[in-house]
């Protein structure tokens, strides 16, 4: 399945997208578009999948992802209310040379840089999440300055976190076509049992040639792709409910509590308990009152 090119409405008042978007109008497939996206979330958790990305998301987090990125944030439950504020802008939305110009040189850098997808640090994101609200009610000339303010706020050092080393590698859209059929898949399958022959046979190739073509296509393996999408789940139902450890390792796609526990102790550092005591500390983000 090719992803889908999304075009958010924008009115001829505006330069660039500032609005709320909620369940049902939140949830989108695979997606991308040619538009920078600054996204806050406002409600809701569940999983992120950014390139080659797969992470947990959550309330009160703040994503910076590229032009042409594919991506998508499946919520955690499918009853679910999840809203997001998002912010598109074209490179050029403010003039061709504005980049251009010695002082913006960071900004420049950080538009670059987007394409890996950066999730914003804990220190930033709530001044973030004050301009990018206050953002989506303004008017004139205040909506291009709040932007400006977010986009320095992402110049500062140890802001965001790199969520990819690099962008997915296609050498034609048959290959790009390909990965994402197998994405789309993966996300939507991975409850169940899914067998390298399975997919290997969705794509069209051998079990060896998929494996290698994956990898190669991604900078990881299908299997550990794979279990960064179980344990991504397997985190929000630590934290959002109450079900049992073994529980959650069944509903999350693996066939034993051995492989569950290596593969969770491999990507979080920590036991399933540790996690669910350990996170379950932190305080809960609430979107701040800015009027």
């Amino acid at each position: 399945m090719k992803p889908h090119v999304q075009k958010l409405p924008l009115s001829q008042n505006n330069s660039f997208v500032a609005r709320t978007y909620c369940t049902p109008n939140f949830e989108v497939t695979w997606h991308q578009h040619i538009e920078n996206e600054l996204i806050l979330f406002t409600q809701g958790e569940g999983l992120g999948f950014i390139g080659n990305d797969v992470s947990e998301f959550k309330t009160g987090d703040v994503y910076f992802i590229g032009p042409n990125v594919p991506h998508t944030f499946q919520k955690r439950d499918k009853n679910m209310i999840t809203s997001a504020i998002v912010i598109q802008f074209k490179e050029d939305f403010w003039g061709t040379d504005f980049l251009n110009l010695p002082e913006n040189l960071e900004i420049k850098q950080l538009i670059a840089t987007s394409q890996l997808g950066l999730k914003i640090n804990e220190k930033h994101k709530l001044k973030l999440g004050k301009l990018i609200t206050k953002m989506q009610d303004a008017s004139s000339h205040k909506r291009i300055l709040l932007l400006y303010k977010c986009l320095a706020i992402l110049t500062k050092k140890n802001c965001y976190t790199k969520l990819t080393e690099q962008q997915i590698a296609f050498h034609n859209i048959k290959e790009k076509i390909r990965i994402e059929k197998v994405f789309n898949y993966s996300i939507q399958n991975f409850q169940n049992e899914i067998k390298i022959k399975d997919i290997a046979d969705l794509a069209g190739m051998t079990e060896p040639a998929f494996c290698n073509y994956f990898k190669k296509s991604t900078k990881k393996s299908y299997v550990n792709f794979l279990n960064e999408i179980r344990i991504g789940h397997v985190c929000n139902l630590l934290l959002e409910t109450n079900l049992a450890v073994s529980d959650i390792c069944y509903d999350s796609g693996f066939q034993t509590i051995a492989n569950f526990n290596k593969h969770f102790l491999k990507l979080k550092k920590m036991t399933p308990s540790k996690y669910r005591i350990l996170h379950k500390k932190e305080s809960y983000f609430e979107i701040p009152d800015i009027t």
